[in-house]
């Protein structure tokens, strides 16, 4: 389709950093996204397109909007959640950058496609300065009782999964444990159960007939389900929840977790690494996935969350890390028993949508910041990016480099990188001492499978890996940490 508008500029919305685009979702020859941090959700037809400023909220000045890609459509309306400050209340104090959330909402709007309005259905607030309620960062349609299903994990306070009667427009909590997204399966609607936005510890799922709850526990480092027999430093905050294969993909930093619903204990879930960079916030984080002829597509994000000021040492190490970008943004493919990158982007992709030939990016320059780096403005170049589909996937050649300290990855399992559709894969280590490599490999078959683990002498100075002969997903560990070490991983076809 053609974007009457595409790229958005820096403009005044007082948040943390950049936001971007999100909750892209084509229905009934509209698409809809919405514009974080300047608080506008548009609304593109052949006719042209629609901004509504979120006024049904609050009075301006406004910032946020959406950033977990909370969209559902059903029937001929779009519904779309988030968050809103209105007024917004930005405090810049000695050289720092906060927001105060007094005025902030949570919140669920409608837009009706044939009469082009847009009605506010819900909202929430907490009325105070340092706290706020949990943010809408999913909304599943629920067929069989009619209601919207509502994840909330990132506030202070009213977190858990919500309904939403989609008659009434009341809401009822169905479960206190905080969740950032969810996804109908079978006569089950399941969900992630978080720590916040700091981590995944399980998994429950809603029978949709009898209204009982199922729940499973997650280790802390998912080793004991994990193909490659090691475990995640940080599984941090759900990105997207599909439901494919008559399982559930549960994409998070470190990889994905797949749930099979049909059976019981460990034997239903398995850990596959990807793109996993131990503590760097590399992954499938703040975006969504989509379906593309069966299989999911889902972008891994190089800069996600970044600090930019640090007032300590120890601060200034945490931003070292998350400043880190290894290798591109990647949009992955996952079609089991395989994986595979179908393109490298910038800095973030924040939302993606298929709409009939074409692929729709929403992509950013510019990541999340921290507490104290709240700016009066977005800092991020945000726009929209259309991709044909049939190249897309026909492109299986994409050349691909990821580098990697030493000091980021340490003794910690990493890696969980595709090479299935690359004739040429070398890795190369600049060591600093004697050392060994573990090499894992391993594919994302249902169940998943690994084939091989091979053990590598490192010496010190440099090492050349033929990674070639390896056909799936490859993931690494060395024995020792070597925080000097430098690693580049090089792909061609």
């Amino acid at each position: 389709m053609d974007l009457p508008i595409y790229r958005f500029r820096p403009r005044k919305g007082p948040e943390w950093g950049s936001g971007g685009i999100f909750g892209l979702k084509f229905h009934m020859n509209v698409l809809y996204f919405t514009l974080s941090f300047d608080a506008e959700a548009y609304f593109i037809s052949k006719e042209g397109f629609k901004v509504y400023n979120f006024d049904l909220l609050g009075p301006e000045p406004r910032s946020g909007g959406d950033t977990y890609n909370a969209v559902e459509a059903v029937d001929n309306k779009i519904y779309f959640g988030g968050w809103i400050n209105c007024p917004a209340k930005y405090e810049a104090l000695n050289g720092y950058g906060r927001i105060d959330f007094t005025n902030k909402y949570s919140h669920i709007h409608s837009y009706d496609v044939h009469e082009g309005r847009v009605d506010l259905l819900w909202k929430d607030t907490a009325g105070l300065k340092n706290e706020w309620v949990g943010e809408v960062s999913s909304l599943a349609f629920d067929p069989l009782n009619v209601r919207l299903l509502i994840s909330r994990a990132d506030g202070s306070r009213s977190l858990g999964v919500y309904s939403l009667d989609m008659k009434n427009y009341r809401t009822d909590l169905l479960s206190n444990k905080p969740s950032m997204k969810g996804a109908v399966i079978g006569d089950m609607a399941c969900f992630d159960i978080s720590v916040g936005i700091n981590g995944i510890y399980g998994i429950q799922c809603l029978d949709l007939v009898k209204g009982d709850w199922r729940y499973i526990e997650l280790s802390n480092d998912l080793k004991d389900v994990s193909v490659d027999g090691e475990g995640t430093s940080r599984p941090l905050q759900v990105g997207s929840i599909a439901a494919a294969y008559g399982r559930l993909f549960v994409f998070v930093r470190g990889g994905v977790i797949i749930f099979d619903p049909s059976e019981s204990g460990k034997e239903s879930l398995h850990f596959i690494r990807l793109y996993d960079f131990s503590k760097k916030d590399y992954g499938p984080i703040r975006t969504n996935h989509v379906i593309i002829g069966g299989g999911i597509a889902i972008p891994f994000n190089s800069y996600t969350h970044a600090i930019m000021k640090t007032s300590n040492a120890e601060l200034k190490e945490i931003a070292r890390t998350l400043n880190y970008v290894p290798t591109t943004s990647n949009i992955l493919y996952i079609t089991p028993p395989t994986v595979k990158v179908l393109g490298s982007f910038g800095a973030r992709v924040t939302s993606i949508e298929h709409v009939g030939s074409k692929l729709i990016l929403g992509c950013n320059t510019m990541a999340n910041l921290g507490a104290d780096d709240a700016t009066p403005y977005d800092i991020g170049e945000r726009d929209l990016m259309t991709l044909n589909i049939d190249n897309v996937l026909r492109c299986s050649d994409l050349p691909n480099i990821i580098r990697v300290s030493g000091n980021i990855v340490g003794n910690s399992a990493w890696g969980g990188i595709p090479i299935n559709n690359y004739r040429k894969a070398s890795m190369y280590v600049k060591a600093t001492r004697d050392n060994y490599l573990k090499i894992y490999d391993y594919d994302l078959g249902l169940p998943p499978t690994l084939h091989n683990t091979d053990i590598v002498d490192i010496s010190i100075g440099k090492n050349v890996i033929d990674l070639s002969d390896y056909s799936n997903i490859v993931s690494f560990k060395f024995e020792s940490a070597d925080p000097h070490a430098q690693v580049l991983i090089s792909l061609r076809s």
